[in-house]
């Protein structure tokens, strides 16, 4: 008898925006996006994680960028004219952080109805999947709906607000 849990689909239908990264689609819930900007010079930080790209002076406002080809380990390419920034809002505890992901291409929002959405498929427990709120399909794709609030663990978001903050 296997005890393992069994993911759980935490997704909600709804609109999500989707993009990509390394010719996957990812969605995050549009309510998490506050807006889309081009690629813009990034001011690299010191001793910060390294999936980290730097900071950005959006409007007067100093915000951390993640570039999260890096963060998922992926093989990091150089920027092209469709890389974006999502500027998020992400939750951490009580506080309301804005920071920015890199990606490499905005794709669409997509309304995604209840029965298009699935559990993340269970890996065995040496593979943390947290972050996956599920997987919307959508005709023959697959999309892999983020959790933004978890794609970044406690102690890596507390070394991002720093780098907002130096």
């Amino acid at each position: 008898m296997n005890n393992a849990a069994q993911p759980v689909c935490t997704a909600q239908a709804g609109k999500h925006l989707t993009f990509e990264l390394a010719a996957e689609v990812y969605g995050i819930e549009i309510t998490k996006v506050q807006e889309i900007i081009g690629i813009m010079p990034v001011t690299h930080v010191p001793r910060v994680p390294p999936f980290v790209r730097g900071v950005i002076n959006l409007r007067g406002r100093v915000i951390p960028v993640v570039d999260l080809r890096v963060k998922f380990e992926m093989e990091s390419q150089a920027d092209t004219e469709r890389t974006c920034i999502i500027v998020v809002q992400v939750m951490r505890g009580e506080t309301l952080v804005v920071m920015g992901i890199l990606v490499d291409e905005v794709s669409e929002v997509l309304d995604i109805k209840a029965d298009q959405l699935e559990p993340p498929p269970a890996f065995g427990s040496s593979v943390e999947t947290d972050f996956i709120m599920g997987m919307g399909k959508i005709g023959e794709r697959i999309v892999v709906l983020l959790d933004i609030d978890r794609v970044l663990a406690g102690d890596e978001l507390e070394a991002i607000e720093g780098a907002a903050n130096m």
